[in-house]
């Protein structure tokens, strides 16, 4: 067997690992935490809205989130729930949202799995209470 096909698996695992890298791509695990007393006080104003199960200011709060990017831990379609972290002095959503899970009982209300991200989906951070 010649080196040939082996230089080109090298380089192209390379170039694989180096596009994901420069993506933003970051496997779930592992997930940063935040205490809830950390983040801007509109989020835990969301958090309690989202155990109250409402109301909620925005359309489209408690929507699905399809986690396409996989920044989130892998769950089955229609899992996560995404809701808006207002922004004062936006008139409009912004890029704040915290993202719950549905949990064993199927309820973002008692779940406890919420993520916060700041940069509209780029990164979360997992809130701890």
């Amino acid at each position: 067997m010649s080196a040939r096909p082996l230089r080109w698996f090298a380089a192209t695992s390379l170039l694989a690992a180096m596009w994901l890298l420069l993506s933003g791509f970051a496997p779930p695990a592992g997930l940063p935490e935040v205490e809830l007393g950390r983040l801007p006080p509109e989020a835990a104003q969301t958090l309690t809205l989202i155990k109250k199960g409402g109301p909620f200011r925005y359309q489209r709060d408690g929507v699905v989130f399809q986690n396409r990017e996989q920044r989130l831990p892998g769950q089955k379609r229609g899992y996560y729930r995404e809701y808006t972290v207002p922004t004062p002095g936006l008139n409009h959503r912004g890029a704040r949202r915290i993202v719950a899970g549905s949990g064993i009982d199927h309820d973002v209300r008692t779940s406890g799995e919420y993520y916060y991200t700041g940069d509209h989906y780029r990164s979360f951070r997992r809130i701890k209470e």
